[in-house]
């Protein structure tokens, strides 16, 4: 079986400012068509990454390699025809004021020599792609933040590049929009095969579309993994925190029973296919266990349904207890119990 190369292959960057270590040993292969998140906090290294990926940066160590081709010791002039391979969509656009939507789209064409025919219809085509068509004549100042990225991600594309690389595409944008330009990007996943990198540092956009997330920390990778499984069951207390996971607490309104009394009270962390198991009806088919839920729900990450139930049990027999945890923790990511509540009629 032939295996792909991956688009994007990073071994052991690293990269230091004086004593800084912007990035230490950094590992991550990203195939074709695949949409990656690359997340963390401010100074977590997200930009000296990108710089390295894109040869505006040279690493101290280790090698990046764009479809098996290392540019980390490449001329400038070597790397323009690698660079053509990467597109970039900005924060902020980085459009010329001075040129229209069709003209911003062109300029890369322009570039590479295409002849004026061929970039005409090159640029109407992809205006029509990202959703501006009537609008090519339009200035920068005519547009508004959502459609001044639709030129900016069909500028990317002009080249047509095997990478496309997401700079905090979102940030400025409100979540209406945001969530238009998410789509598009997943469209554009799913219509072109074209493999994207998202930088950010907002959950919610890697949540929506990118299949992978790496977590970075000082300049390191704290955690990777399918998306669903990462905000299923975070392991590293950066992913936590940009997740908002805190203690399992009772949810509100819950007192314990101090006399052991009432119904027992379970977390259950849910991900794939036990999201959509029927679970608390087969602890009444096994158990004779009534169940209720507490609290909590079910979302869909990457595609995946993910989400986190509290659920009141009252088996037919105590001594059940112990074994419908231990059916329900073979069964979920994570089952946990939080002890016994007195009920609130």
């Amino acid at each position: 079986m032939t295996t792909v190369p991956p688009i994007l292959r990073l071994s052991g960057v690293s990269k230091r400012f004086g004593a800084h270590a912007a990035l230490d040993g950094i590992d991550l292969d990203v195939s074709p068509g695949e949409i990656v998140g690359i997340i963390g906090r401010s100074g977590a290294g997200k930009s000296t990454l990108i710089r390295c990926i894109n040869g505006l940066e040279r690493p101290d160590a280790g090698t990046v390699a764009i479809e098996g081709r290392e540019i980390q010791g490449l001329s400038e002039s070597a790397l323009k025809p690698v660079r053509r391979r990467i597109g970039m969509v900005f924060q902020h656009f980085n459009l010329l004021a001075n040129r229209t939507a069709a003209e911003n789209v062109e300029l890369p064409l322009i570039i590479s020599g295409m002849d004026r025919t061929a970039r005409r219809r090159r640029v109407r085509d992809l205006l029509q792609l990202v959703g501006l068509e009537g609008r090519e004549d339009r200035y920068p100042a005519q547009l508004s933040g959502g459609q001044k990225q639709r030129v900016g991600i069909a500028r990317a594309l002009a080249p047509e590049p095997a990478l496309l690389l997401s700079d905090e595409a979102t940030s400025a944008l409100d979540p209406e929009t945001t969530e238009q330009i998410l789509q598009l990007l997943a469209d554009i996943n799913r219509r072109l095969g074209l493999t994207i990198l998202l930088i950010t540092h907002e959950m919610d956009v890697v949540r929506r579309i990118a299949g992978r997330v790496v977590v970075l920390e000082n300049g390191r990778v704290a955690e990777a993994g399918e998306t669903w499984r990462v905000f299923a069951d975070p392991q590293a207390g950066v992913t936590r925190s940009l997740l908002g996971h805190e203690a399992a607490g009772l949810p509100l309104g819950l007192v314990l029973a101090p006399d052991g009394s009432g119904e027992a009270l379970l977390r259950l962390d849910l991900g794939g296919t036990s999201a959509g198991a029927p679970l608390l009806s087969d602890l009444g088919a096994r158990f004779g266990a009534s169940t209720r839920i507490v609290s909590g729900g079910i979302e869909r990450v990457g595609g995946v349904p993910v989400g986190r139930l509290f659920v009141a049990v009252t088996p037919a027999n105590p001594q059940d207890l112990a074994p419908i945890l231990a059916h329900l923790s073979a069964s979920t990511i994570r089952t946990e119990y939080l002890g016994h509540v007195l009920r609130a009629d």
